[in-house]
């Protein structure tokens, strides 16, 4: 691990731009989860743009059920509660692509503090030469008075050295520190964050998905490439990522499997593992 200053309030209300988002600051030496605590803070009615942080987590967890690496002094660990009313028709499109959209935001803000190019692999996973260097966590829920809120959990290996990694993840995951060999202020890349997922969340409150979906679209390795895709069920899909849904799904055109039958149509895929594969 390379040493970094260490998490503040203070700190990070010093370099703090947003309008809304984190006036309300909840910082933790450790948690088994900041989602798991945003949840109980957010049934508890807690305020819009409460923003919970860690130094560690005990049970840290991504996508699809599996545990997140998260030790002490290095990365950054963080969840936002929201509670934005959306209209019935407007909430499909709200909740789909607010995975989407916060990984951009991560990817820009990681991108601020270490002119370091980063892409996201549909639908959240940020990449740093297909390498996982960030991720996100969704999860909606009821207040006590049958609120809704949101949770945005993001997690981002800042300052953890290839020798840091269990052995399992050495080949698979990065950090800034390791492509970049600067250390990073775990404040300012958090005033960062907030800042650029402040400013797409009122982007698509206001304006909806054109402007966000273009701004996605650059960002997102996984267009253009060869992709198998694990579906809940269990079953796998290989073929050609061929762009973003109007819902935030994606777009694969399935590899066709016997000669002379025809051009496969294009399936929309919501939830699904991804792997990029070589071509």
């Amino acid at each position: 691990m390379q040493p970094s200053p260490p998490l503040t309030r203070d700190t990070i209300h010093s370099t703090l731009s947003t309008a809304w988002l984190g006036r309300r600051i909840e910082l933790f030496d450790c948690l088994p989860s900041t989602n798991r605590e945003a949840a109980q803070l957010a049934q508890a009615e807690v305020e819009h743009g409460t923003v919970v942080v860690a130094d560690s987590q005990t049970a840290g967890r991504g996508r699809l059920s599996r545990s997140w690496f998260s030790p002490p002094g290095a990365n950054l660990y963080c969840s936002i509660i929201l509670r934005v009313m959306r209209p019935p028709e407007r909430l499909t499109e709200w909740l789909s692509w607010l995975p989407l959209i916060s990984a951009l935001a991560a990817a820009e803000a990681i991108e601020q503090v270490s002119s370091t190019h980063v892409s996201v692999k549909w639908p959240n996973d940020l990449l740093i030469s297909e390498r996982k260097v960030g991720g996100i966590l969704c999860e909606s829920g009821t207040g006590t008075r049958s609120d809704p809120f949101q949770i945005i959990g993001i997690g981002i290996n800042v300052n953890v050295d290839h020798d840091d990694w269990p052995v399992d993840l050495r080949d698979s995951a990065t950090s800034i520190w390791q492509e970049r060999k600067i250390v990073v202020d775990r404040n300012r890349l958090l005033a960062q964050l907030l800042l650029e997922l402040e400013q797409c969340l009122d982007e698509l409150v206001l304006h909806g998905t054109n402007r966000i979906a273009l701004a996605y679209y650059q960002r997102c390795s996984t267009i253009g490439h060869k992709v198998q895709a694990t579906l809940a069920n269990g079953d796998v899909v290989v073929g050609l990522a061929e762009g973003i849904g109007q819902d935030g799904s994606l777009r694969v055109r399935p590899q066709t499997t016997q000669p002379g039958s025809g051009t496969p149509e294009i399936i929309h895929l919501r939830v699904a593992d991804i792997i990029h594969m070589r071509t």
